[in-house]
Order: structure tokens, then C-alpha cells, then sequence
């Protein structure tokens, strides 16, 4: 008991849990024959173990049972099945010609609430009688220590889901939020650059440098968004040179004028310095693509413990209270990072008035959205 118990909280696969439990459950009810099975949805079983049973006589039975007759039976009844001779009841069918015969027969479901996860299966008690009101008590027992071992494995596997979808999501957000707007200025650039080559080739080769550099920068930034790493503009001088460094790399690839005015504020914690970073990256993004303007002005400051950033264009704005559109996707990338590291987000905006995304991101104090989150106005 105390094995099948451990197992549970020890660092086993879920079928090593199970197998233990079952051999457990046959040694301490001194049965010849156990099995645990664990239905799927086909008809059939996810898990279906035994013990008592050789693997020679394992592979002469055949196939996994189907859930029909008396297995069917106990999957939809949540009381156990105690039988002096299992042949005897009324909904048993047959077993393979290898299969070993059953006499006495104890059968337990396995129970999570109001569902069967399983059942347990106990045969031909190897001590006269049959088995016992005491046998059923001890086989619920171990029954419910079996439902702890799926129930644990059923989150484990909804965790692991859980963080495949948000990695995934990362992935997307930090794919559009960053490498979207370096491939179209890279786009931009080449289109130049081919215009400029029968003409001018000197200025056509300076172009192709600016379309080497910048796809050289979107593998970087690849490789950053892959192993999970800071934003490489980041990795150095901290927010307001790598500010600085994107609005000259744009102001020379777009004919948009974009420029940086700021001064050097405190460092951020990492997580707080790339969300205010591609909140920038974003709405720069998102006015050249979407706003046509004639300029874009990236702003940096502090004021009372908070990192400022604030993004000015004079395009053509829109409605913030509209239903969104995918032109402006962003937005919502925009808030759930603000939101992540406490900041608070402000996007003003109206038709042909230009736009203003403001942030504040505390220096200081918790993470995570617990003050204030994120506003858009």
C-alpha cells in the first residue's frame, strides 16, 4: 500500500503509476489476475495494463479489449462488481481462445467526481471464498489513489498545452510586433534600390547595403525571438540608444521623416525594457504603414518614477473606439504588453488628426499588470 501510495507523488510517467497501483492491488487481494483500464473515445482504451499475466500469454490474447459486455457496464456505473463467478452475470460476453478463465471477479471504478476515469479489475482470488467486503474497501482505496494519478496527468498535459499556445502566441506577437516592420522597410529598400539601378548604380549599391544590413538585423532579431532573448538593439546601451538607433535606420529607408528626441533614462528591468521597446517599434510600425504621414517623432522621457515613451505622427489617424481591423492588430499587441509589466497605455486618435500612443512604464515596484494595467482612452 505504501508503494502505490509513493508513486503517486514520485516522479513517474503516469503508466508507471498506474502499473504499480496494480501490481499493488494484486498482491494485497491476493489475486492471480489484475487489470486497470482507462477508456478512450473510440470504444476502445487509452491505457489498458495488466498484471498476472506473461507477455507470451500478453501477445497470444490478441487486441485490446473493446468497451462492450461487462467492461462496457462497469464504465458507465460508478458502483464496484463483486461476482463469485463473473461467467454468471448477465452482460458477459466472451474472451479470446488464449485468454486465462475468470472466476471470481472484483471490479472498482476509478473516479474523478462524477466521472469514470477508469476501472479496476480484480480475478480469482487465490485464498477460498471469494473475495470480501474488505477486498472492495481496500481496491476503492487504491481506486482513488489511481483517479489522484490521472487527474495529475490530465493537468500536467492541459499545462503543457497551456504553454505551447503561449509560446506560440509570443512567437506570433513578437514575429509581427518586430520583424514584420524591419521586412518592409527591407521591402521599401530593394524597391529602391531596383528603380535606382539603371540610373544611378552607385546609389543603387548603397541601397543594396541598407537591404543587407537590415536582413542581417531581421535574422538576429529571428534567432532572438526563437531562443526567447532580449531584442538585440537592446542588449547594449540600454532604451533610448536603441530608440535612437531604430528612428535613424528608419528615417533613412522610408521618406517618411522619423526622429528620436529624448534623453538617457534609468534602466528598466529586461522585461519592462523590451515591452516599452516594441510598444515603440509598433506604433512607428503601424503610422508608416497604416497612417501616411510626413513625419513620425518618437519621444523619451521620465516624469514622477516612470519611463515615458510617447509616439506622434500626422497621418491620417482613426477611431480608437471602432471595431479593430487588421491594420491595427497592433493594438491589441500593444496593450497586453503594457498590461504584462504594470505600464499604462494611452492611445489618442482621431480622422485626419494624426495619432499619439503614450506609455508609462514604472522604474520601480511590481510587474505583471497588479497596478493599473494598461488604458487606452
Amino acid at each position: 500500500m505504501s508503494a502505490a501510495v509513493l508513486a503517486v507523488t514520485a516522479h513517474l510517467s503516469v503508466r508507471e503509476v498506474l502499473q504499480t497501483i496494480l501490481t499493488s492491488a494484486r498482491r494485497l487481494l491476493d489475486a492471480e489476475y489484475a487489470a486497470l483500464g482507462v477508456p478512450d473515445e473510440n470504444g476502445s482504451f487509452a491505457e489498458f495494463l495488466a498484471d498476472g499475466v506473461s507477455d507470451e500469454q500478453w501477445r497470444a490474447i490478441g487486441p485490446l479489449p473493446r468497451q462492450h459486455g461487462l467492461l462496457g457496464v462497469m464504465l458507465r456505473d460508478p458502483n464496484p462488481v463483486r461476482l463469485a463467478d463473473i461467467r454468471a452475470h448477465p452482460q458477459f460476453g466472451w474472451w479470446p481462445e488464449a485468454h486465462p478463465v475468470l472466476t471470481d471477479f472484483l471490479g472498482m471504478p476509478i473516479v474523478d467526481g462524477d466521472e469514470i476515469l477508469g476501472e479496476l479489475y480484480l480475478a480469482n482470488k487465490q485464498a477460498p471464498g471469494g473475495f470480501t467486503a474488505g477486498d472492495e474497501e481496500l481496491l476503492r482505496l487504491l481506486a482513488a489513489h489511481a483517479a489522484i494519478a490521472l487527474v495529475n496527468a490530465r493537468l500536467y498535459e492541459r499545462s503543457r498545452e497551456l504553454s505551447i499556445v503561449e509560446e506560440r502566441n509570443r512567437i506570433a506577437r513578437e514575429l509581427h510586433d518586430a520583424v514584420t516592420q524591419k521586412l518592409f522597410s527591407l521591402r521599401l529598400t530593394a524597391d529602391a534600390a531596383t528603380t535606382l539601378a539603371a540610373r544611378d548604380p552607385a546609389r543603387a549599391a548603397g541601397e543594396l547595403a541598407t537591404v543587407r544590413r537590415l536582413a542581417a538585423e531581421v535574422a538576429d532579431e529571428l534567432r532572438s525571438i526563437v531562443v526567447g532573448l532580449r531584442p538585440v538593439d537592446l542588449a547594449g546601451d540600454g532604451l533610448d540608444v536603441a530608440l535612437r538607433k531604430q528612428a535613424e535606420l528608419l528615417n533613412r529607408v522610408h521618406p517618411v521623416a522619423v526622429r528620436f528626441t529624448g534623453e538617457a533614462v534609468p534602466r528598466l528591468t529586461p522585461v519592462r525594457e523590451e515591452a516599452a521597446y516594441r510598444i515603440a517599434q509598433e506604433a512607428v510600425h503601424n503610422a508608416l504603414r497604416h497612417g501616411a504621414p510626413s513625419w513620425v517623432e518618437v519621444r523619451l522621457g521620465t516624469r514622477n518614477g516612470s519611463v515615458l515613451l510617447e509616439v506622434n505622427d500626422d497621418g491620417r489617424g482613426f477611431d480608437p473606439a471602432a471595431p479593430a481591423t487588421s491594420g491595427r492588430l497592433g493594438l491589441a499587441s500593444m496593450r497586453e504588453r503594457a498590461r504584462a509589466v504594470g505600464g499604462r497605455l494611452e492611445v489618442r486618435s482621431a480622422a485626419g488628426a494624426g495619432t499619439t500612443v503614450r506609455l508609462a512604464v514604472p522604474v520601480s515596484g511590481e510587474a505583471g499588470g497588479e497596478r493599473g494595467g494598461a488604458r487606452d482612452d
